[in-house]
């Protein structure tokens, strides 16, 4: 993996890693154009907009935004790229969310977990000030379905992943070998500060059942390195990764 910059790594030649308050997001560089998976949250835009000057392009130049799934913190510059002629992409199952990023289904109460695990505090602030509470919806076209190949640059193979929300996908991008698995599988839960492979907690799961059923769906896809919606990129196979976070379980 290369660092190129503050805030963002290329874990694989042509993806580039932003990190802003421990939400991810990708940029993708492939067949001349680019596509962003996941709109991480407001601030990130000014790491998004160093990186595109960096390899000499412009928010113009991103041919679309892939959202795995439509909670707040993945489509934090979605609106705003829209309003620059940046289309999203999303599965049906969570179009409604996108456009109403707050309004998710969860098992458990939310308000419990800074509580139960205090030491998440500095990750809630660090996301409070990367704008976490004023994310605005986006209109996302409904263009995602499971197993298909997306017509963007990378041409990903969608995954349909439900659990976290209904709609949630993850992308396989099958010439690079890697696998961007958005929130249906992290290596680092911010709502516990637990690291390593797993699904996240239950205070930003819908069925936290279904989403470890769905981890079978990732295993079946061959890919060496996989990239989280949260924490560090894995790198030793997404079997591994699976398995590791079945071990965890529901949390």
């Amino acid at each position: 993996m290369r660092t190129t910059a503050r805030g963002w790594t290329e874990p694989a030649p042509g993806v580039h890693r932003l990190d802003v308050a421990h939400v991810n997001c990708y940029l993708i560089e492939a067949e001349g154009g680019l596509t962003l998976v996941d709109a991480g949250l407001p601030r990130s835009s000014r790491l998004l907009g160093a990186l595109l000057k960096r390899i000499g392009a412009g928010v113009r130049d991103i041919d679309a935004v892939l959202l795995t799934h439509g909670h707040f913190d993945h489509v934090g510059m979605a609106r705003p790229l829209a309003e620059r002629g940046v289309a999203s992409l999303v599965h049906p199952d969570d179009e409604r969310l996108a456009r109403h990023p707050y309004r998710y289904a969860h098992e458990a109460p939310i308000w419990s977990y800074p509580l139960r695990h205090p030491r998440i505090l500095p990750t809630v602030v660090s996301m409070v000030s990367a704008g976490a509470l004023r994310v605005k919806g986006v209109t996302a076209a409904p263009g995602v379905a499971d197993g298909q190949v997306i017509d963007v640059p990378g041409h990903p193979r969608a995954i349909w992943t439900p659990g976290h929300t209904d709609g949630h996908c993850g992308y396989m991008f099958e010439k690079a070998g890697v696998l961007l698995c958005g929130d249906a599988l992290v290596t680092l839960d911010p709502y516990t500060g637990r690291r390593g492979p797993q699904i996240v907690a239950g205070a930003a799961t819908a069925d936290s059942s279904l989403a470890l059923e769905s981890l079978d769906a990732l295993r079946a896809v061959d890919a060496a390195l996989v990239l989280p919606g949260h924490g560090e990129p894995w790198t030793r196979g997404i079997g591994s990764a699976v398995d590791a976070a079945l071990h965890a379980g529901a949390h």
